[in-house]
């Protein structure tokens, strides 16, 4: 049966965009960059195509360089849209009373609101049933808070089991004082949580029921999809028009940022990214806050499986695009801002107070009052794009990180579904910074071996893999510019992301390297035959 493919061209997708720049200054006193980002990195094909002649000029391309970036471009990467430039960002004075190489990064937080956490606060899960483990876990010891924001809810035996653990955790709070202090909030996508008869909704409207002052469930719904076209495009179909795709987890004061939704695959053998963050009361707020907002301007589930807006607000479909985009436009950025604000405060009082140890603030949440904070040295700027809202922060950030790569710069990109805009492939191919590139083999793609149309998927990545590296090697950059793949039987790889290193859980033993032929043929067809895929060491090291 076709699976939903399409939502992955980033030409037609709509995807809420969260990435988090975190730098974590290790014993070594060295810094470590990484962006843990809960989306597809194709969500980022949604960026600007910067012209090669506007890279010419900052990197001193040779002139061959520039005529080849000019003029081979991928027929498959004129899916992704063409759109205007974003506006320059503008960065601020580096702090310099902040810990050492955390400047680095701090022109971001003029765009966003700037976390600082201990590193001893931040876990890197390692596998698909440590991530389930953990939500049951959380689930069972939330007190106050949960907010779980997915594409949708699976429903299989797995997914009952949370709902089950759901259900008693409200119970409990119920009898323990009468009256539950315990708020739930549920994000999902309309039209994927919608699919088919038994769907995310069916899952949930016991909790509905049950619990109707505790619990909140919002399905957002694409001011994209709308009239003729929402009736006449079919189900799975019409997710391609645009989706709500954040991944959140959050209980109280621990929050966990990862890829994958609240389904079995992900639950068992699909490998994903997940980063816990423990007792940081800020970034839970924010992202309590960032969900409330999108919940507000989507449908509200009810009891009887029907939906309905909030009062006063405006219809997705229904009512006029321009209005609904505005308000949902306002409505996230009014938390954007708040959350900037506080921080900036913040910042000040923890790196800029004048009595000796003001850097060690009162620990909140579910620490003994009285208690410190540990200084912090992990820096977290959540990054948003919400193109249709006119929100493009996240490519406006990912496309300044690239392009000021230094020369001994590495930088790590993983992906499920390499499908870079052209402008993302002429930055990687037109800084001087080394790139080790994973993404997953044509055998671990979740659409390998499908019937119909979506089996053709895995080998239309490798054409569009086999192109880009391609170019590589006409560059003569095949030692700058590394890839590799992804291959574990029995295994899908879901992780993307722009990382340091590979976390533990993606396993090195899986990871192999990819050479290229450039002379071989680059027809679809046979694609496959044109890697050659050779279990060598891999690159990555932990």
């Amino acid at each position: 049966m076709f699976r939903s493919v399409l939502p992955y061209f980033a030409c037609v997708s709509l995807f809420l965009h969260l990435a988090l720049v975190i730098q974590i200054r290790l014993w070594t006193g060295k810094g470590i960059l990484a962006i843990v980002d809960p989306c597809h990195v194709l969500a980022l094909a949604a960026a600007l195509p910067l012209p090669a002649w506007s890279l010419a000029g900052k990197q001193k391309f040779h002139y061959k360089e520039f005529l080849h970036l000019s003029l081979h471009r991928s027929s498959w990467l004129l899916l992704a849209p063409l759109l205007t430039p974003p506006v320059p960002v503008i960065t601020a004075p580096p702090c310099t009373l902040c810990p050492e190489g955390a400047h680095r990064f701090q022109w971001i937080r003029n765009l966003v609101p700037e976390f600082g956490i201990s590193s001893s606060h931040v876990k890197v899960l390692s596998s698909p049933a440590e991530f389930y483990e953990l939500l049951k876990v959380q689930i069972k010891a939330a007190k106050q808070r949960m907010v779980m924001a997915s594409l949708y809810l699976g429903t299989g035996l797995l997914e009952q089991e949370l709902v089950y653990c759901l259900e008693e955790a409200l119970e409990k709070s119920l009898q323990a004082k009468g009256s539950s202090d315990l708020r739930v909030s549920i994000l999902l996508d309309y039209t994927r949580g919608s699919r088919g008869r038994k769907n995310s909704r069916t899952m949930l409207i016991p909790l509905l029921q049950r619990f109707p002052e505790q619990v909140r469930v919002s399905l957002f719904h694409t001011p994209n999809l709308r009239g003729l076209l929402r009736l006449l495009i079919p189900e799975r179909f019409n997710e391609t028009i645009g989706l709500q795709h954040i991944k959140v987890y959050l209980f109280d004061d621990n929050v966990i940022l990862s890829g994958a939704n609240l389904s079995d695959l992900y639950f068992t053998n699909r490998q994903d990214r997940y980063v816990l963050l423990r007792d940081s009361p800020e970034i839970a707020d924010f992202f309590t806050e960032l969900v409330d907002a999108i919940g507000d301007v989507s449908l509200q589930l009810q009891q009887d499986d029907t939906v309905q807006m909030m009062e006063g607000m405006v219809h997705p479909y229904q009512g006029d695009k321009v209005a609904y985009c505005e308000i949902a436009k306002r409505r996230v950025m009014e938390v954007i801002n708040s959350a900037r604000t506080r921080q900036e405060l913040l910042h000040a009082k923890t790196f800029h107070g004048s009595q000796p140890g003001s850097s060690l603030l009162p620990q909140q949440g579910s620490q003994a009052s009285g208690s410190l904070k540990p200084e912090p040295d992990t820096w977290i700027y959540p990054l948003i794009q919400m193109k249709p809202f006119g929100i493009q922060i996240d490519e406006m950030v990912t496309e300044t990180l690239l392009t000021e790569a230094e020369r001994d710069a590495r930088i790590y990109l993983t992906t499920g579904y390499f499908n870079l805009t052209q402008a993302y492939m002429d930055l990687i191919l037109g800084t001087r910074a080394e790139y080790r590139i994973l993404l997953a083999s044509p055998e671990v793609n979740g659409f390998f071996g499908a019937k119909g149309v979506a089996g053709a998927i895995p080998a239309a990545y490798v054409y569009i893999e086999q192109q880009f590296y391609s170019e590589v090697c006409c560059l003569q950059q095949q030692e700058r510019v590394q890839l590799q793949e992804y291959s574990r039987a029995g295994w899908t790889f879901h992780a993307k992301g722009k990382v340091p290193l590979i976390p533990r859980g993606l396993g090195q033993r899986w990871v192999r390297a990819v050479h290229l032929d450039c002379k071989r043929s680059k027809g679809l067809a046979g694609c496959q035959s044109g890697l050659n895929l050779q279990n060598t060491p891999p690159r990555f090291k932990q």
